[in-house]
């Protein structure tokens, strides 16, 4: 049996490329896996994550919620209430980033010893 794709590979790399940038990006790896437990406020998101910014935070929000990874909920409060929660697609991104979170834990002793290993073969020559 041939396989055949429907574009052309760049084409569809390019696709992707935009997609894997985003869930790839250390905050909204970060954010996801925050968010898969329970909805949260900005500030306590914030704290949760530890060492984001404010700014980062806001753009990284906003980039989730435009690919309908997360729902932003305003609350009729006074002030108003802000509360992200993952959507359906948001907590299906949530176990392939646990198992990559996973496999890198089984895996970081090794991955330094080679990053040692390498830099001390480059500063040798």
């Amino acid at each position: 049996m041939e396989l055949t794709t429907p574009e052309p590979l760049h084409i569809e790399c390019g696709r992707f490329s935009s997609v894997l940038s985003s869930i790839g990006d250390k905050w909204t790896v970060m954010i996801v896996l925050t968010l898969t437990e329970r909805p949260r406020r900005f500030n306590e998101m914030k704290r949760a994550i530890g060492g984001i910014s404010q700014q980062m935070l806001a753009r990284t929000l906003r980039a989730l919620e435009r690919d309908g990874m997360l729902k932003r909920t305003v609350h009729p409060t006074v002030p108003p209430q802000v509360e992200y929660a993952l959507t359906d697609l948001g907590q299906s991104l949530a176990d392939p980033i646990r198992q990559l979170g996973t496999w890198a834990a089984a895996h970081i002793e090794r991955i330094e010893d080679n990053r040692s290993i390498f830099d001390a073969a480059r500063a040798a020559a």
